[in-house]
């Protein structure tokens, strides 16, 4: 466990939840987690979706909602108890369970896209996904690439954002992401590296780690063993961690990508910053799988989900596990009430 312990504040944020994918587990999930005291204590939740949908969600999970069920432009107040927004967007009799279909896709994308509208206009202070479905996503939005493309689209920001895996107090941060392996040893610079390194470090800050240590994973077997394996070690990320220690950051590295996790699960590291997508997802998804939350960092405003799927595989058998929502959740109120702290303090 680290020794960077997150720090509270007083506020409650509150949070935009969009509904995910009819068709697997993203209905349950949203009831269950109207139903955790731990997270209405924590922030105020308002759910963008159909009621009809959430309330076969919650049948399935065997819960009762007690929640306050507005339409769209109709006033609220979510201090309460959970406001769903009843957009009316989708009939139960049009979701086939297992399946992407276009009704599902352009479901999850409205509802994401109101989450997102809300926060920008600052009436929410995060948003919460349960999970897509990206096939479903691109029958209803054919340039869908992933949730940064479409969250950038849609409240028009043109900063630099990334997503992160975090589980527990281990983060995993990627230099590169959603591009073919065969491209990724000519996208690697040691700009992009202490680029991704400051990114890192002020989302970590921002979760309330103190002083993040970030670790960097090398590129090649053995971190290059000394160029026999390849030179991206050498040539190009060491300079990289070099730079990033001369510019402040707490930056170590880079070792091989099979052993720098362990060292991190084992408390030495806050982060690894990882070359490329599975460098990093494969060793989180293997030690939580149902506990790990993707963030959307550097944007506005915190935008988390939990790192699972759709689970098609069980939708409708009343046992998906809300653990890895609820942490999405936990993750997302943290970072928004520091950011209003940080705000209050300025102003």
């Amino acid at each position: 466990m680290s020794t960077n312990q997150e720090i509270s504040t007083r506020y409650r944020p509150t949070i935009a939840l969009a509904m995910g994918d009819p068709a697997g587990v993203s209905p349950e999930l949203a009831a269950r987690l109207l139903c955790l005291e731990e997270l209405l204590a924590a922030a105020k939740i308002v759910v963008f979706g159909d009621r009809r949908i959430l309330d076969e969600g919650a049948k399935i999970a065997g819960l009762s909602l007690d929640i306050t069920v507005v339409a769209l432009g109709e006033k609220f107040d979510a201090t309460a108890r959970p406001v769903l927004i009843d957009l009316c967007n989708l009939s139960p009799a049009d979701v086939k369970r297992g399946e992407a279909t276009p009704e599902g896709g352009a479901f999850a994308l409205d509802n994401f896209r109101r989450a997102l509208t809300m926060a920008k206009a600052g009436d929410a202070d995060a948003v919460c996904f349960t999970p897509f479905n990206k096939k479903a996503m691109r029958y209803g939005y054919p340039g869908y690439d992933d949730e940064i493309r479409f969250i950038c689209d849609v409240i028009d920001f043109h900063g630099h954002a990334r997503e992160f895996n975090v589980l527990g107090s281990v983060w995993n941060a990627r230099v590169t992401s959603h591009i073919p392996l065969s491209e990724v040893a000519a996208a690697i610079t040691a700009e992009g590296i202490v680029a991704e390194m400051a990114l890192t470090d002020r989302c970590l800050r921002e979760a309330g780690i103190v002083n993040p240590r970030i670790a960097v994973a090398a590129l090649n077997p053995h971190a290059g063993d000394g160029g026999n394996f390849g030179r991206e070690e050498i040539d190009v990320i060491e300079p990289a961690v070099k730079a990033s220690i001369a510019r402040g950051f707490n930056a170590f590295g880079p070792f091989p990508a099979d052993t720098v996790y362990g060292r991190a699960l084992r408390g030495d590291f806050d982060a690894v910053l990882t070359m490329y997508h599975d460098q990093g997802q494969i060793a989180m998804k293997l030690v939580g799988f149902d506990r790990g939350v993707t963030l959307m960092g550097g944007l506005p405003f915190p935008v988390c989900t939990p790192a699972h799927g759709t689970a098609y595989d069980i939708v409708g058998q009343g046992i998906a596990n809300v653990g890895a929502t609820r942490e999405a959740v936990l993750l997302a109120a943290r970072m928004a009430s520091r950011n209003h702290a940080a705000k209050s303090a300025a102003n």
